[in-house]
């Protein structure tokens, strides 16, 4: 009994250098991550995922175009030959009967077979040596078209104008950068003076007398990397967007048909349309047969 009083009392040996390595490991593995570290190790996943994912996009992009253009090119002229006898069958049709429904299905299928107009047609007067006219693009953007009112601007406007060029004028910059943006005030200046705009004159001059917008501050790390991420996050979605259109699309739903051998998808189609062409000329012969 004694003895074992006697061991128990004893102090434990410790192993050497045991409480010491203990220490040093909660020293150094208990140091935590900073959370920039976490984040940016996100972003850069983020950013591998969406890359991977552009490239499937676009892949399956330059797929559907190069398709469409072989399908043009191939069976285009079989479709405007299968058009041409519809056209065809249906006026000779309408010449034995002399029905006006059937005149009036010769006059459908002869419409879809009508050269189309050129760009000069459909462009009259919207198209210049600069590309589309400021009156034209107006329309097409919602902007309202505001001619100017008389040839020779008021002795208002033109003092307006003056007085913002000799303030904003580009050679009184003293860098690039500020010469750059007396460039763009100046292009917006001459508008709003071509189109006889007083008010807008005298907003521009307010916006020059208030100078430069202030810059904004430097954003921190952890700022900058949630803005990444949520770019990233936006991206996806637009190609998300992108590549359901493709999808979706008349060629993009034939490519679905033969993903391995599209090539082979286009020599099937050229052999069906042939054979449509055969029978038309067929049944086209037996109008014209005397």
């Amino acid at each position: 009994m004694s003895e074992h009083t006697e061991q128990s009392e004893q102090p434990e040996q410790s192993v050497p250098g045991d409480s010491g390595a203990f220490a040093e490991g909660r020293a150094g593995g208990g140091a935590e991550e900073r959370p920039e570290a976490r984040l940016e190790r996100a972003v850069r996943a983020a950013e591998q995922a969406l890359i991977e994912f552009e490239i499937a996009v676009e892949t399956f992009r330059v797929e559907v175009e190069n398709f469409s253009r072989l399908h043009h090119q191939k069976l285009g002229p079989m479709y405007s030959r299968l058009d041409e006898l519809d056209a065809l069958i249906a006026e000779a049709k309408a010449a034995g009967t002399g029905d006006p429904e059937d005149l009036r299905r010769a006059h459908e299928a002869r419409a879809l077979v009508m050269p189309m107009p050129g760009v000069d047609e459909l462009f009259h007067d919207w198209m210049g040596s600069d590309g589309i006219a400021d009156d034209a693009g107006a329309m097409l953007t919602d902007r309202p078209v505001r001619p100017p009112q008389r040839v020779r601007p008021s002795e208002e406007v033109r003092r307006l104008y003056r007085e913002l060029v000799r303030q904003a004028h580009p050679d009184l910059a003293q860098d690039e950068p500020e010469r750059e943006r007396r460039d763009a005030f100046i292009a917006r200046v001459n508008a709003a003076y071509g189109r006889g705009e007083e008010q807008l004159l005298r907003e521009l001059a307010e916006e020059w007398a208030a100078g430069p917008a202030p810059e904004e501050p430097e954003p921190g790390e952890s700022e900058e990397l949630y803005a990444r991420l949520e770019w990233l996050s936006r991206r996806k979605e637009l190609l998300a967007l992108v590549a359901r259109e493709l999808e979706d699309s008349a060629i993009g739903s034939m490519l679905r048909m033969a993903p391995d051998d599209p090539d082979r998808l286009l020599e099937e189609i050229a052999e069906q349309l042939l054979a449509r062409v055969s029978e038309r000329e067929a049944e086209l012969a037996a109008f014209t047969a005397p």
